[in-house]
């Protein structure tokens, strides 16, 4: 089998060195910069026909090793697929979403290691896209503008009441009491994110205007207390069968004349089906297990037919294939850290993870909106600015 695969994979002209399972090595292109090293020989069939799937499950499973800089695993990865792969249109999945499964997927990537997300994170651990105002920002100028972005957006004013849906480590909490004054009502799923935004709230003196619940969204109240509400990276775990309820949960708890943010990554078909030569199913299976992304259309129809009305809609596609990158190149230079943290899997799954999705934006098989709404008051009329002047000043 090997010699019948050779022809075809030496055409491709890759940087790649072939290193086999006896020691044996051959370059398959000139110039090699990444090493893929066979640990198990039954393998070779599979590889005939790869899919980034089957190539990063071989990679965490320990069924090969690959060495070189990981833009270039991705790409070599993606050429493979696309090239010798078999690219079949599969019917998007459509999971149920109870409490309970909600819970243990949050848990099972949220509560990996708070020291471990610390290494590769910025200092408020913002597991989110940045926003790049100019391009030149570094990691920290750029989550920080992420986070005076999402207040200015929603005009928050001192004292107002701010429920955060997947609150995190509480940086966006933090950042909103200190800079905005807003009061803030704080909920996750992640016993390990609540612990540490509680003690980073109280050292800086903040516990008094923030309050941070473990907490599903289907128990928030619905008694339209809140007068704006922020959700990132949060409707990615709600299932597209629960999207109604989410949009209507969040529309109850928002009082008239209030504003609704969503922040989320995006599908780039309407129907929701991955795309990437494999990539989406990946993530599916080692990441975000019961993820569902919805496209725009979707989960905007869902905000729209639940008395929210759309006042605002942009794309950081981009701003998040650069936030994955920095993500990337700080895991790589911290990877012995790394490795006293969480298991060498884990290790594995998360270096594919980030540069894999660094990548998958920018090569437009993903995308994230932000997308704000506003309650309308009962005359139709909302507490909007007339221009997005301000936003800007």
């Amino acid at each position: 089998m090997l010699a019948s695969l050779l022809p075809a994979l030496r055409e491709l002209a890759l940087p790649l060195r072939l290193r086999l399972w006896d020691g044996r090595e051959m370059d398959l292109g000139p110039s090699p910069t990444v090493t893929l090293s066979l640990r198990d020989p039954n393998l070779i069939t599979d590889l005939a026909h790869p899919s980034l799937d089957l190539l990063g499950s071989a990679y965490v499973e320990g069924r090969i090793d690959l060495d070189g800089p990981p833009l270039d695993i991705i790409q070599i990865g993606d050429t493979l697929a696309s090239r010798l792969g078999q690219d079949v249109e599969s019917t998007p999945q459509r999971l149920p979403h109870d409490k309970e499964t909600d819970a243990q997927a949050i848990s099972y990537h949220y509560d990996l290691s708070n020291e471990f997300y610390r290494l590769w994170l910025d200092r408020d651990m913002v597991y989110s896209c940045a926003y790049f105002e100019t391009g030149q920002e570094d990691l920290e100028q750029a989550q920080q503008a992420k986070l005076r972005h999402l207040c200015r957006k929603l005009r928050l004013k001192p004292g107002e009441r701010l429920l955060d849906v997947g609150c995190g480590w509480g940086g966006l909490a933090r950042f909103a009491a200190r800079e905005f004054g807003a009061e803030v009502f704080g909920i996750t799923l992640s016993q390990a994110q609540l612990a540490l935004a509680r003690e980073r709230a109280a050292a800086e003196g903040l516990q008094n205007r923030i309050r941070f619940e473990l907490m599903d969204y289907r128990d928030l109240p619905q008694d339209e207390r809140f007068d704006k509400i922020v959700s990132v990276g949060m409707f990615e775990h709600v299932g597209h069968a629960n999207l109604p309820l989410y949009c209507q949960t969040l529309a109850n708890a928002v009082r008239p004349g209030g504003l609704v943010m969503n922040h989320g990554i995006t599908a780039r078909h309407v129907d929701g089906r991955p795309v990437g030569h494999g990539a989406g199913e990946f993530i599916d299976r080692y990441v975000f297990p019961h993820g569902e992304l919805p496209h725009l259309v979707k989960i905007g129809s869902c905000i729209s037919e639940h008395g929210l009305e759309i006042v605002d809609v942009e794309s950081l596609r981009l701003h998040y294939a650069r936030t994955l990158s920095f993500w990337s190149a700080r895991l790589e230079a911290q990877l012995d850290a790394a490795r006293s943290l969480v298991p060498e899997k884990a290790l594995r799954i998360w270096r594919l993870y980030l540069a894999g999705c660094a990548y998958g934006f920018r090569r437009n098989w993903i995308n994230l909106h932000q997308i704000l709404a506003s309650k309308p008051l009962p005359d139709g009329s909302h507490e909007l600015p007339w221009s997005r002047a301000d936003l800007y000043r």
